[in-house]
């Protein structure tokens, strides 16, 4: 790995406590990023800072509640307080909870619309005005939205979800259209079945709805099925995309999702 991939990168990752976006963060700090680490689960974001300064990197814990906006700006403000400026924004919080369709509430949509949707729309609109102050002859800067294999379908037991997600892909075009004058580019990475903390509550929550009989079952039956290379993936399979969007090598990309899946989208 080249420590220095990411030298001069200071970076706000949300979602950043556990599971993918810790992932992201240790990936991102060992490669010469600053990391604040933002998440509502602000135990976990001060282990994974902890964990990221025993390697010799630098990094930052943040309370953040995505669907706040003035807490959304408070992480901003933090990220620049602490390292000077903010060049990469990663907008990876995100919920599920599967019902199916016909038991879908109100609450169920709003509360995985807010997080997912409403938080990353929150996101790129702080980040991006701290990255349009700080003059577009310092960029290019970078916003990377987490979508999904649901940004690009749907499934009839997380509509909610693929709803969401698709906003999230909608958000990746218009951002780009909307900050390319500002030398700010904005992608994104649609992961597929990841073995994570979120994953292993949404199986036992597949169960609990009759979508599966057991647990595990989700997991190897979308592998078996759906998955072209046959078998599900791990966040070490996310984290080099992840890279390759906050790195000089992405510059001359924008408005892109993309996917990191094992081939379940053709595109």
């Amino acid at each position: 790995m080249d420590n220095t991939r990411l030298k001069g990168k200071n970076c706000l990752i949300t979602g950043a406590a556990r599971g993918m976006g810790a992932a992201v963060a240790e990936h991102y700090a060992a490669q010469g990023a600053k990391v604040c680490v933002a998440d509502i689960n602000i135990e976990g974001c001060e282990e994974v800072a902890a964990r990221i300064k025993a390697n010799g990197g630098d990094a930052i814990a943040v309370k953040l509640n995505v669907t706040d906006r003035a807490e959304v700006q408070a992480a901003v403000k933090a990220t620049v307080d602490a390292f000077g400026s903010l060049n990469v924004m990663v907008n990876n919080a995100g919920i599920n909870k599967p019902l199916m369709f016909l038991d879908i509430t109100e609450e169920n949509w709003h509360q995985i619309m807010d997080v997912n949707a409403l938080g990353c729309l929150l996101g790129m609109q702080e980040a991006a005005k701290q990255m349009i102050n700080q003059g577009k002859d310092n960029g290019p800067y970078k916003i990377i939205n987490v979508g999904s294999i649901l940004s690009r379908q749907a499934f009839d037991d997380v509509v909610p979800y693929s709803c969401s997600k698709h906003a999230v892909l909608a958000m990746i075009n218009g951002g780009a259209k909307a900050l390319v004058d500002h030398n700010i580019t904005v992608n994104g990475y649609g992961p597929g079945v990841v073995r994570t903390e979120l994953w292993e509550q949404l199986d036992k929550d597949l169960v609990s709805i009759g979508k599966f009989a057991k647990q595990g079952q989700s997991m190897d039956e979308l592998a078996e099925k759906m998955i072209l290379m046959k078998r599900y993936s791990y966040p070490e399979d996310v984290v080099g995309t992840a890279s390759f969007l906050a790195s000089a090598e992405s510059d001359y990309m924008t408005g892109q999702l993309l996917m990191i899946d094992g081939g379940m989208i053709m595109q």
